[in-house]
């Protein structure tokens, strides 16, 4: 189960765009709300400097937060950030109750292990090639995992780990593959695959233009010799 982090909030009396904004300039805190689990929403915020440094951790966006309210506390996830599309500060933050009986559903990172040992590269000289770097699964609370790892070390050259192929933690499971046999569902993971050299592609684009100027040097001297002097007009 993923590290539990402790945050302390403060409830959050005004609301809308201005006032969120004038928050986060003069106050430096992060609007944000709380809901979920059949209770009302909460308006909260949270120091900036606060955030930034939990958020330090790849497994934030991961882990069940104590999240602390006055003299209450409740078990959340966070379900989104939003942030501004210049900077890429966050400007504002949801955090979703979580019930101990109920399944979540939660991106977690995925962790790519012995890549340096990895077969397919050390012996059949391939690269590897990430295609995802995280994974939405379902769970309970108390099974979240803090990540999903994936072992490198026997993966052969030519080979792909798939999303059905990933060793997953008792009770947690991956909702987009269902349990349908749909293969279009099963997106590859990780694959090692042989490297392609520039060099080659280099040459390979140069004999291209040099063809290609051949051409058009021949296609202009044919067009030369077929254009009638001013004599034969």
């Amino acid at each position: 189960m993923a590290a539990q982090l402790t945050l302390e909030v403060a409830s959050r009396q005004v609301t809308g765009t201005g006032a969120a904004g004038r928050l986060r300039r003069f106050d430096e805190v992060i609007p944000g709300i709380v809901y979920g689990a059949g209770k009302d929403n909460v308006n909260v915020t949270l120091p900036a400097n606060v955030l930034s440094k939990a958020m330090q951790s790849d497994t934030f966006l991961s882990q069940i937060i104590d999240l602390k309210l006055d003299d209450n506390s409740e078990q959340v996830v966070v379900r989104e950030l939003q942030r501004h599309p210049a900077t890429d500060k966050v400007t504002h933050i949801d955090f979703m109750r979580v019930r101990a009986d109920r399944e979540i559903q939660v991106s977690v990172p995925i962790r790519f292990l012995n890549e340096e040992e990895c077969v397919g590269v050390r012996l059949g000289g391939g690269t590897i090639t990430r295609n995802l770097i995280e994974v939405e699964i379902s769970c309970l609370p108390k099974d979240l995992p803090e990540a999903i790892e994936v072992d490198m070390k026997d993966v052969e050259l030519g080979n792909a780990i798939h999303l059905s192929g990933l060793s997953l933690p008792d009770g947690v499971t991956i909702p987009s593959l269902g349990t349908a046999d749909d293969a279009s569902r099963d997106l590859p993971v990780v694959s090692v695959s042989m490297m392609i050299v520039q060099e080659e592609i280099d040459e390979e684009e140069e004999e291209g233009l040099e063809l290609e100027a051949e051409a058009d040097a021949s296609e202009d001297a044919e067009t030369s010799t077929e254009t009638p002097t001013s004599e034969e007009s």
